[in-house]
């Protein structure tokens, strides 16, 4: 255990990274705690050493020029022979990367706001001349107020520099599925590459899953240069309809249409904080994941699953006698009785009546081409459904999308199953045959 760095006491080891370790420790002379990011420069690896030299280097030019309670003050910094560190302020805190998860969604109106402070931090480094490069969840910390604090400017880039003898784009800088299409392609960067990882960000932080998604770097640097992001209000029905156009924006490919600078990114955020409900979401969503779990439906969904299924559905209270689908309509939409009844019937005569844990409408889901529905079906008291965003389940995870697929499909043979013996109670006498013998010629040896 090291037990000094320079004249910084230390206290205990708050992380380790593939190249650095950062402990927490005591500046003895301002009397405060601070975070002190130490790397030792390796005699087997000459060229890496370099590179941590001047990734130090350029942490320690942009020290005295950052100054936002946003972005991790530096302290100081100090480059040896045989090892280097960055002085840092300490944050109590948690990395941004904890709430990225399905299942570990922070509220939409906590999400706003950090993503608003974000953005006048870099807008604030932007006029400074410096522009981050690896926006991601883990160069971000919340502490307990939600203020975030972005650190790691050590891949920044100083636009002030001639941007023609700047060779700091090393070490694959920037993390592949934040990286903007410009970056990528190695093309020169500015501070719009900054915002569209942050737009991917904020869309990871509403729905629980990025933007673009592939089985290897290839295909998602294919996906990032080509293809458009999908909807977020289509990932996750109860966002506000204003938050599309501001993440296709900030995602936008042609840095004529993104955004400027992050002031612009705040301004259009502040301007949908008007449609979110300043209640804590949070014990909503717990009950109703409570609910669910409960239902036979979602048995075997696992609780990541179940949480991804929260993000893509709709909770409707339907009153008595009211037309949950209408038959000869056009639809892919289906869902879950969470409690109360429905009947379902064709050509005005009833099939059958349902309640909670029964799914309806899933024929016109499963179906490859013919959307028209089959039956009605209309709730006989007041009904809690569980209305599934078809388009939104379709752009899911590949996970939820199979066990859905499993079960509907189990659903529809089950059913199968007791309209077969319904239809043979109504039917004429089966005709009895004999079991066929099966007679066996045996070729002779050849």
């Amino acid at each position: 255990m090291v037990e000094k760095i320079g004249k910084y006491e230390v206290i205990r080891s708050l992380g380790k990274g593939a190249t650095a370790v950062v402990y927490l420790a005591h500046d003895p002379d301002s009397g405060q705690k601070v975070a002190v990011k130490l790397v030792r420069f390796g005699q087997d690896n000459a060229a890496m050493s370099r590179r941590l030299r001047k990734l130090f280097q350029t942490e320690r030019s942009i020290a005295g020029r950052l100054d936002h309670p946003n972005i991790v003050k530096i302290f100081d910094a100090v480059i040896e022979p045989e090892q280097a560190y960055i002085v840092m302020e300490f944050v109590d805190g948690t990395p941004l990367d904890r709430f990225c998860a399905i299942d570990r969604l922070l509220p939409l109106h906590r999400v706003i706001g950090i993503i608003f402070k974000c953005c006048m931090a870099l807008d604030h480094a932007f006029r400074c001349g410096i522009v981050h490069r690896d926006i991601k969840p883990a160069n971000i910390l919340i502490d307990a107020d939600d203020n975030p604090k972005i650190t790691d400017f050590g891949l920044s880039i100083n636009l002030l520099k001639d941007m023609g003898r700047d060779s700091t784009f090393i070490l694959g800088v920037g993390s592949p599925a934040y990286m903007s299409p410009e970056q990528v392609k190695n093309y020169p960067l500015n501070q719009k590459t900054d915002l569209y990882s942050l737009g991917v960000l904020l869309f990871q932080l509403l729905t629980g899953r990025l933007p673009f998604r592939a089985n290897n770097p290839a295909t998602l640097v294919y996906k990032i240069i080509n293809m458009d992001a999908p909807s977020v209000c289509a990932l996750n029905p109860g966002l506000p309809a204003g938050l599309d156009p501001i993440l296709a924006r900030a995602l936008e490919k042609d840095l004529y249409n993104r955004y400027r600078n992050g002031a612009e990114f705040a301004k259009d955020l502040s301007a949908v904080r008007y449609q979110i409900l300043e209640d804590d979401e949070t014990a909503q969503d717990t009950s109703h994941f409570e609910r669910l779990r409960k239902l036979e439906f979602f048995a075997d969904f696992e609780d990541i699953e179940l949480w991804e299924v929260l993000r893509i559905s709709v909770w409707r209270e339907i009153a008595g006698k009211v037309a949950l689908i209408s038959e000869g309509a056009r639809g892919r939409m289906f869902g879950v009785i969470v409690d109360g009844f429905v009947e379902v019937s064709s050509g005005g005569r009833a099939i059958c009546r349902l309640g909670a844990g029964e799914v309806v409408g899933e024929t016109s889901f499963l179906h490859p081409a013919d959307t028209v529905r089959q039956s009605c079906v209309v709730t006989l008291e007041p009904t809690l459904f569980l209305e599934i965003n078809s388009a939104a389940l379709e752009l899911g995870s590949d996970e939820v999308r199979e066990r859905f697929n499993k079960v509907l499909i189990a659903k529809v043979l089950g059913r199968l199953h007791e309209a077969n013996k319904a239809l043979a109670k109504l039917g004429q006498p089966a005709v009895q045959g004999s079991v066929a013998a099966c007679d066996l010629e045996l070729s002779p040896p050849s």
